[in-house]
């Protein structure tokens, strides 16, 4: 159990960490050198993309790299522990004191809650066992406790959610659930290692709110670990940049948002989408490094006009405080970062219908639709400008029949729910709720909720992947939803869809050539064989991929190179409408900058229309003409996306903008003097 320490006293001290790793091609260095100190009741984040070595050193801290094939070469962790009666050194603990510390003294909230959760538990029986395994509470005692911390975890329903398996229950409140469990014991150290990537900007708000309330209470220190600068500012006193295994700078907040002095911190902060700009070009990281013999990097001529501190020079006094000496500490304060508005509920459902048949879709109210203005003035280089609110009450404007390639009208899409003795009460979730809209040729249409709200269902839908209980699917004045199988599968060509996750939409046993040509041969376009196969390398030179890829399979990909194949797959058919579905949403900054880049790249190269689904409005901004805004299955508000982010009237809208990390030198001051 964690002690009463004070704000300054160092409870982990890191010192010169290496771990490599063996494989076939010999050793691997994923961390090298890394030094840095915790103290109690601070947070300090370590970000870096996927490889940069932040995960492996986490789970350096609890000993859970397996060995072989990985190796200590060298470094030591001291850590104050209880349990084991002083300073001890974690890298060289046993089995048997390491089984002391974990889940005790340092806790871990796991990146993805459903792998980390045993699914053929209950969620309350997994709380309790690691109450019982490092407390003297009996059962009883145990199983009180874990609705305590249930309560205190924000779970809605604690006493139901003790009784229910980890499938029953939504993303984020898996997420609490393995928060409950982290801090049962009242750990010293609490290590989060990318707890909200996947979350809800409302969702992942709360999760960031409650993890620092716990350490505030509680004096607990956390590592925070993350791929996301955007929720850094929010949460973290001091900042680790890692790459390529090394720290590279680390210093202060404020200091690392406002003066950035590596070119990776550069590039990493400068490739996210910002509310604040146009549809400009997104740089990358790559387009910030240029390194020499000697293996130092500088920024690139080109990327110094990018870079945040050039941005934010007018209004921002350079730090002497900041800089790439990773020995130097700095003082920390500590305060409660806003909380977000406690009425907002992520986990809304749909309401059920009454107990019968599917109703006419005249009998079911349906959510007024929103104007959409054909005049207002897209989301250009320079930032759209608001030029009126967006209504809500009134009906869609009508478009002229050759501009228009989709209209959706009353959409709707119910699943049958059996409830009562014997299963024998009838009932439907409304999934999809008398949606309609319309969607131009060459436009971007962003479509964003949390999750829940009927996104994905209703993409899936317009493919006819979903069939639609009533209403419409206009695609070029056919309506797919009377289409035959035979009819639906040649107009598909027309139509593809790039789904979130590249791993499970490509077949493993395929090669990355096969993969691609499939779709062209069960449609039976593109020429010959070999003129398949020479339009399969085009694409893959269009996706920025190599020709020798061609012959590869889908896990010798990293995930961004994974999202380009698929892209290059839903091309190969010359498609005019395109839907993203959650796209970008796994990936880290630099990588969804490039996935972004290309999928403009190819709407001004192909004129390709796309409806992009999204939970992360700061995507959706930059990449949307227009805006749908759906909650509960039903579009509460849609309009141009810059009068809608620029004047939200929907509750539920102002709700999600709310939400979103910000990114302004102001806002960034303002979070940092609210922690104080």
């Amino acid at each position: 159990m964690q002690s009463v320490k004070s704000a300054e006293s160092v409870i982990l001290d890191v010192r010169d960490l290496t771990i490599e790793f063996a494989s076939q091609y010999g050793l691997t260095r994923a961390v090298e050198g890394v030094s840095f100190q915790l103290r109690a009741g601070e947070t300090v984040a370590i970000v870096g993309e996927s490889g940069s070595g932040k995960s492996v050193t986490s789970l350096a801290m609890l000993g859970l790299i397996a060995m072989p094939p990985g190796r200590l070469s060298g470094g030591e962790a001291r850590f104050q522990s209880e349990a084991l009666g002083g300073e001890v050194d974690l890298l060289r603990l046993s089995e048997a004191e390491l089984q002391k510390v974990r889940g005790n003294e340092i806790s871990m909230i796991f990146q993805e809650p459903m792998t980390s959760l045993n699914p053929v538990h209950t969620c309350g029986a997994q709380v309790v066992e690691a109450l019982r395994l490092h407390t003297p509470l009996s059962k009883a005692e145990a199983e009180a406790r874990t609705i305590e911390l249930f309560t205190e975890a924000q779970l809605p329903r604690p006493t139901e959610i003790f009784k229910s398996y980890p499938h029953e229950i939504s993303g984020g409140q898996k997420q609490r659930v393995m928060i409950a469990m982290a801090m049962a014991c009242q750990p010293a150290v609490l290590i989060a290692d990318e707890p909200t990537t996947a979350l809800d900007v409302t969702v992942q708000a709360r999760i960031l709110q409650l993890i620092d309330d716990l350490r505030r209470q509680r004096n607990t220190a956390v590592l925070f670990i993350t791929h996301d600068l955007g929720v850094v500012a929010e949460i973290a006193d001091r900042i680790l940049v890692m790459y390529r295994g090394k720290v590279v700078e680390q210093g202060r907040v404020l200091d690392i948002f406002t003066n950035p002095q590596h070119p990776y911190t550069k590039g990493l902060l400068a490739c996210r989408p910002k509310l604040s700009i146009g549809r400009k070009k997104l740089p990358t990281v790559a387009d910030f490094m240029q390194e020499d013999a000697t293996g130092a990097f500088s920024v690139t001529a080109g990327a110094a006009l990018q870079s945040p501190a050039n941005e934010l020079a007018a209004q921002t006094v350079e730090s002497p405080q900041n800089g790439t000496d990773i020995d130097k500490m700095f003082p920390v304060e500590h305060s409660a970062v806003p909380r977000p508005d406690s009425s907002l509920s992520g986990f809304e459902t749909a309401p059920l219908l009454e107990t019968g048949q599917v109703p006419p879709a005249a009998a079911v109210p349906v959510a007024a639709p929103v104007p959409v203005d054909s005049s207002a003035p897209s989301f250009s280089a320079g930032g759209g400008k608001a030029s009126s609110p967006a209504a809500i009450s009134a009906a869609p404007a009508t478009s002229s029949a050759d501009d228009v390639l989709l209209r959706v009208q009353d959409l709707r899409v119910y699943y049958p729910v059996r409830k009562g003795f014997l299963s024998r009460q009838k009932e439907y979730v409304r999934a999809v709720d008398g949606v309609s809209f319309d969607i131009r040729r060459g436009e971007t249409v962003g479509l964003v909720g949390e999750s829940g709200c009927g996104k994905t269902t209703l993409g899936r839908t317009l493919l006819r992947l979903v069939e639609p209980t009533a209403g419409q699917i206009l695609f070029e004045g056919d309506d797919w939803a009377k289409l035959s199988t035979g009819e639906l599968r040649r107009r598909r060509r027309d139509f593809q869809m790039v789904f979130q996750d590249p791993y499970a939409a490509l077949n493993p046993m395929l090669t990355v050539g096969e993969a691609i040509l499939e779709p062209m041969r069960v449609h039976n376009v593109g020429g010959s064989r070999a003129q398949q196969k020479a339009r399969v390398l085009e694409l893959l030179r269009t996706v920025g991929l190599k020709e020798e890829h061609y012959l590869r399979y889908p896990h010798e990909f990293s995930g961004g190179q994974r999202q380009r194949i698929c892209i290059a797959r839903a091309l190969a058919l010359q498609p005019k409408c395109i839907i993203c579905d959650e796209s970008v949403s796994a990936l880290d900054v630099s990588v969804q900058a490039q996935v972004l880049n290309l999928l403009n790249d190819l709407k001004r190269d192909f004129g390709i229309t796309y409806l992009f689904i999204t939970h992360d409005l700061s995507v959706a901004r930059y990449m949307s003409d227009r805006l749908l805004v759906m909650s509960a299955g039903q579009i509460v508000e849609q309009g141009p996306a810059a009068d809608i982010y620029a004047n939200p009237r929907h509750e539920y809208t102002q709700r999600l903008l709310a939400a979103i990390p910000k990114d302004t030198p102001e806002d960034i001051r303002a979070a940092v003097a609210r922690r104080q």
